[in-house]
């Protein structure tokens, strides 16, 4: 069961069709009117629908949307027997007076999902000619559709996988529904502080006065039984006393009376909630209770424990943060009360301000993906910044991001970067995956610029606000300290900037102004006895080099003078400035984002860089890959999961139809129980063969001594199954028989699934270098060709690896072709190809190990609220 926002805002509930809706659903179809009945069914008689609804109801092949306990319209589908590729022929109604609200779009979306989920890959259906909206309905989905006439029907056929195309239809209808419903929450038009206690101290009276200072464009009320105003506004005994129910109730009552209040508002028509009260998150009860009334009652909600809501669009300020209203261009989520108030702080200092801020807390209901779809359509907010402690969805919060980030920056604190979370792993790429690793991959893949300390943050904001993105990452840095020019230039490489040499003509003409003694090389040394002005010569003769993307001007005032004055120039090149006695962290000169430490104007800048890298990237996409026999591979999960329920490693034979049903060049090996047969696959191979150990509890063969090389004949194989036997006993379940491999490159390419994040594919050197260098970059699926290509430069070694003698597009391939089998499998718990052996001509994967594990299906992208 889900509850789910429609174009306009309003909430209902979608959920699967069970026997006891029975009669609901044929009194749907008998209320039907005549034209509607006609374009259904081709008739304007009521057709026998119950033996339809029966069916659909047995086989759990249909969903509903609600209003309450009021079916608003129901979507169904029947399996066609025999069908290759699976279909089922699909049906839609709804109730005639909600239709144009989104709803028969929203069925057939949790309708496929549904059917998915099943194994269904098609819908078909017949629809007449002039059934126009129905035909509409079909082709707005994003699914690939094709349409026949057929007869005097047109046959529509709807293909279920879900592409690009699809995910960015789901996406704008969402995005639409949850702008619309956040509209009383953000932009209300009246609005009503529950518990404004007459103490200044009190929370209530913080929240209100701020509501009235920062000069509120609409009706503003309060609650309180024992009193008639406060602060000079009108009090009543409760919300349903108020004459006009307000849009937005702001409650900042004890936690036991919260969920009460919330049900008031619900009956007397408030459609919004921001509950500044703490403590309900200790209750299961009075938390749930309250959630529970909020979904009735189809209100939105930030909160509980939160420290409020700004939007200086309306001039709400409906917080109990200190300073005032501060208007600007940043949108603001946090899950953090203190972070919020120290960022308010900050960018007020700067003269910057907020758009939007919203203080989650406990995050009931309101989360960062709603605000990332807010400031999409918010013209007013040109860089949003977020701070989460957790995601409750990040493969959505991931499209979202990534969009954004296309026309706005998108900033995150990152919060919780120790390993402490990490889950016991058996393998080298589960060991990868710790919280951080999965984190920083989200955020790269989307675009997101992650930073650590909320000065790097602010700096980060103003130079973004007030300066173009460089054109590239090519750094030159001119300073009259000789010193703060060199920990400059160190920051600058240390934030992936490069430091040019500087052109030949730039040097003469820095000669010509400058005093003998000064360095014309990057760094520019002008030394601390040039007159502002010949400073500023300098500084437009370094721009004007075409070598240079960005420049950094470091000034240290002397009793000689102060260069910082001229840090000024008329350029389109980005240029940031530094005054080495500056008492802020960031602060302006000369309109200029000015810092007080060069390693902090660097890191600022690199990440400037690193944002017009990823605009200039390729959206990329998931190719299609030749060979891959899904249906084959699933079968190798299923058979395994019917006789081992909970899941396990899978035996080597297993591993290796797994792997070829995707296409991967897999070693061809036998297993051996004894040691004749072990000998025999040694003959078989006519040549040296490898032999490893398939033992319980062995998972590192190489690391436990589970591997012999190079057996060239009948001996060496027995003297090798006997020394196993001795060292694994009991254990030993048999051998693994492999002819050798030329040598080549040894990389690891694995697989590991978290259940929030899902599938991560991390690539790095495999081998005896796995654990020794640490050297391996990480992607959440899906994968692009971008993705791929970028993974393939990231790992430090790069260059050392990818020489003539390693096919860097067999690389490539395996990767992506691992990626797509963790994104159409995520039965795979963990997945590790080491080594993949690469040469000139090719590669070989010469040993695999696959875990699996049953999961429930999911669908990251359906909509529905949290």
């Amino acid at each position: 069961m889900s509850e789910v926002l429609l174009t306009d805002g309003a909430m209902v509930t979608v959920r699967q069709l069970t026997a006891a809706d029975h009669d609901q659903v044929v009194a749907l179809h008998k209320a039907m009117p005549d034209e509607d009945r006609y374009l259904r069914f081709f008739s304007m008689s009521v057709p026998p629908i119950d033996i339809f609804v029966t069916k659909v109801l047995d086989e759990n092949a249909g969903v509903g949307a609600f209003d309450g306990h009021v079916l608003l319209g129901m979507a169904a589908y029947v399996v066609i027997q025999g069908s290759a590729p699976v279909t089922a022929d699909v049906a839609l109604v709804v109730a005639h007076q909600v239709q144009h609200h989104g709803i028969g779009t929203l069925l057939l979306e949790h309708l496929g999902s549904l059917a998915r989920s099943h194994g269904v890959q098609r819908f078909t259906a017949d629809v007449l000619p002039g059934n126009w909206r129905m035909l509409r309905v079909f082709s707005d989905m994003g699914l690939a559709v094709s349409t026949r006439p057929n007869f005097d029907v047109i046959k529509v056929d709807i293909d279920l996988v879900p592409g690009e195309g699809y995910l960015d239809a789901v996406a704008v209808r969402e995005r639409v529904a949850a702008t619309a419903s956040l509209q009383p929450l953000f932009c209300p038009d009246s609005v009503t502080v529950i518990g404004a206690g007459r103490k200044p101290e009190s929370i209530g009276h913080a929240v209100l006065s701020n509501i009235l200072a920062g000069g509120f464009t609409g009706m503003v009320t309060a609650v309180n039984p024992h009193a008639r105003e406060v602060l000079g506004v009108a009090c009543y005994p409760s919300v349903s006393a108020i004459p006009n129910a307000p849009d937005l109730a702001v409650t900042c009552v004890p936690a036991a009376a919260v969920a009460d209040v919330a049900a008031e508002c619900g009956q007397v028509g408030v459609r919004a909630l921001l509950v500044i009260s703490s403590g309900l998150s200790t209750n299961p009860v009075q938390a749930k209770r309250l959630l529970d009334t909020v979904r009735q009652y189809g209100m939105r909600m930030v909160g509980p424990n939160c420290l409020g809501v700004v939007n200086s669009e309306v001039r709400l300020d409906a917080s109990f943060a200190a300073g005032g209203l501060s208007a600007g261009e940043v949108g603001v989520v946090t899950q953090s009360g203190g972070i919020a108030i120290a960022l308010l702080e900050q960018l007020r200092r700067l003269g910057l301000g907020v758009s939007t801020l919203v203080s989650t807390g406990d995050k009931y209901d309101v989360s960062g993906n709603d605000l990332l779809h807010w400031w999409e359509s918010d013209i007013r907010t040109k860089v949003a910044v977020l701070y989460l402690e957790s995601f409750g969805n990040p493969r959505k919060f991931s499209r979202l991001a990534r969009h954004l980030a296309r026309s706005k920056p998108v900033l995150a604190i990152r919060a919780g970067s120790t390993e402490a979370g990490q889950r016991a792993a058996a393998s080298h790429t589960a060991a990868t995956a710790t919280p951080a690793v999965l984190r920083e991959a989200l955020f790269r893949q989307a675009g997101v610029i992650a930073v650590d300390r909320l000065s790097e943050l602010t700096g980060t904001i103003a130079l973004l606000s007030r300066q173009p993105l460089p054109n590239g990452n090519r750094v030159a840095v001119i300073s009259n300290a000789g010193g703060a020019g060199v920990l400059a230039a160190d920051a600058c490489v240390q934030n992936g900037l490069i430091m040019p040499a500087l052109s030949e003509r730039t040097r003469g003409e820095l000669k010509k102004v400058l005093p003998a003694l000064a360095s014309v090389h990057n760094p520019v040394d002008t030394t601390a006895v040039v007159a502002d002005e010949i400073f500023n010569q300098a500084l437009q003769i370094v721009l004007d080099d075409d070598q240079v993307d960005a420049v950094i001007a470091i000034a240290a005032p002397t009793a000689l003078g102060d260069p910082s004055s001229a840090i000024t120039a008329e350029t389109d090149k980005t240029l940031i400035a530094v005054r080495l006695d500056q008492g802020n962290v960031v602060d302006w000169l000369n309109g200029l984002p000015c810092f007080a430490d060069p390693g902090a104007a660097a890191v600022a800048l690199g990440h400037a860089a690193e944002r017009a890298t990823w605009l200039r990237r390729p959206a990329g996409r998931v190719p299609d890959l030749p060979a891959v026999d899904a249906t084959a591979a699933r079968k190798v999960v299923r058979d395994h999961l019917a006789t081992h329920s909970h899941g396990e490693w899978l035996e080597p034979e297993q591993v290796v139809a797994l792997l070829r049903a995707f296409g991967l060049p897999v070693l061809g090996e036998m297993f051996a129980p004894d040691m004749e047969t072990a000998v025999a696959a040694q003959r078989e191979f006519d040549g040296p063969v490898a032999m490893k150990a398939v033992a319980a509890g062995l998972l590192h063969k190489s690391r436990g001594g589970g591997v012999r090389l190079g057996l060239a004949g009948s001996a060496e194989v027995r003297a090798a199954f006997e020394e196993f036997s001795g060292r694994f006993g009991p254990a030993l379940h048999g051998v693994v028989v492999q002819p050798m491999v030329q040598p080549g490159r040894e990389l690891l390419i694995g697989v590991t699934s978290d259940p929030t994040f899902g599938p991560l594919v991390v690539f790095g050197l495999g081998g005896v270098d796995t654990d020794m260098l640490d050297d391996r970059t990480a992607r959440l699926v899906p994968v692009t060709d971008v993705d791929a290509d970028e993974m393939l430069g990231a790992i430090r070694s790069a260059r050392g690896v990818f020489t003539s003698d390693v096919d860097k597009q067999l690389v490539r391939d395996v990767l992506l072709r691992v990626a797509r089998l963790a994104e159409l499998l995520p039965e795979v718990a963990e997945l590790d190809i080491n080594p993949l052996v690469v040469g000139r001509d090719g590669g070989i994967v010469v040993d695999a190990r696959v875990r699996i594990e049953p999961v429930r299906y999911t669908d990251p992208y359906l909509r529905r609220l949290r």
